[in-house]
């Protein structure tokens, strides 16, 4: 057996894993055991990572790495020319496991995997390379870790905030990158959405407590707007102020905006406040309206770069349904850049 098919049944064996875990269905396991302590370790380092939103990573993950899906996806590529290289990624630690679509696509093109992780985020993917590597021993050269300044690499990927990616421009540029700025979600409503839409788009906005790039930071929305429906579906979301963390920034933000003296509407843990910016902060989500369907859809394309995901019904051929923009498929490239693709071409450079 060649090595790409035993890393692909390493990855298959590891959506096998993650289902079972997700539905206690190998509850007596070893791993069983120390992926529930790493989890618990994982909560207490990071006070955003919730148990409920590891667990919501990792289920997600369970049904991608299927030998149906992921014989899908890698149909639309050779592999078999591909000459291996040493990838650095550089992983951020916004939400649990955001990295792991680049790890998988390093690893499954047959490459070297030299990590850096987030200091938000150390815990969980060592511990799924430690898991891979048992079941699939080869894959032991092929996973390295450091926290040491990262060199002999052939390409890198890298994830970060707009003056990171500076840096990474300035520090990378001599070679074969990718390297990924802020991006924003927004939804567009038109005033017609169901109650259960408009329930859905509650779970883009609070999942991972809106910390991800596929998290709605922005409505657009149009002109006289009644948000009455809006805040009535989303309400069954209030536990979240639960949450100390979220609770804290709902707080402090709210009394930035009052002491500014700017307009918000809020149901008592979720801020609207009129905006063009895209970026907003925790328990708050901008919005902006529109006249012309016409001009929101000219504005939007020339903003593209700024923009991860857009929620809509009928608005856009590309767009997300609304409560799905936490469920990506494989082939749903962060910044719209093919990662794989990416990888195949660098080793013919």
């Amino acid at each position: 057996m060649n090595d790409h098919r035993k890393t692909f049944i390493a990855f298959v064996k590891l959506g096998t894993f993650f289902r079972d875990f997700c539905n206690n269905d190998v509850s007596e396991s070893e791993w069983h055991k120390t992926f529930t302590e790493v989890i618990s370790l994982a909560k207490h380092h990071n006070g955003w990572f919730t148990e409920e939103n590891i667990h919501f990573a990792l289920k997600g993950w369970g049904e991608l790495l299927t030998e149906e899906k992921l014989s899908a996806w890698l149909s639309n590529y050779d592999l078999h020319d591909n000459q291996p290289k040493t990838v650095a990624i550089i992983m951020a630690g916004n939400i649990p496991l955001v990295g792991f679509h680049d790890f998988l696509s390093v690893l499954i093109t047959g490459n070297t995997v030299l990590g850096k992780l987030s200091s938000n985020d150390k815990a969980l993917l060592p511990l799924i390379a430690k898991y891979l590597i048992e079941i699939e021993p080869s894959l032991k050269d092929k996973i390295v870790f450091t926290e040491e300044k990262l060199e002999n690499f052939d390409a890198v990927i890298a994830t970060g905030s707009n003056n990171t990616a500076r840096y990474f421009e300035h520090y990378f540029s001599k070679g074969p990158n990718i390297i990924r700025r802020n991006r924003n979600s927004v939804a567009v409503l038109t005033g017609n959405e169901t109650s259960e839409e408009l329930t859905a788009l509650g779970e883009d906005i609070f999942r991972y407590y809106g910390l991800g790039c596929r998290s709605v930071s922005k409505l657009f929305v149009p002109e006289g707007y009644d948000f009455d429906a809006f805040f009535k579906a989303i309400y069954d979301f209030n536990p979240i102020l639960k949450q100390a963390k979220y609770a804290n920034n709902y707080d402090y933000n709210k009394a930035v905006y009052l002491m500014s003296e700017f307009k918000i509407l809020e149901n008592g843990f979720l801020m609207l406040k009129e905006d063009e910016s895209y970026a907003s902060p925790i328990a708050s989500v901008f919005y902006e309206t529109y006249n012309s369907a016409e001009e929101l859809k000219e504005k939007l394309k020339i903003e593209a770069e700024k923009i991860q995901c857009i929620v809509a019904k009928g608005f856009l051929e590309k767009e997300i349904p609304f409560g799905e923009t936490q469920r990506p498929e494989l082939n749903d490239y962060a910044d719209g850049v093919d990662t794989v693709d990416f990888l195949l071409k660098t080793s013919h450079i």
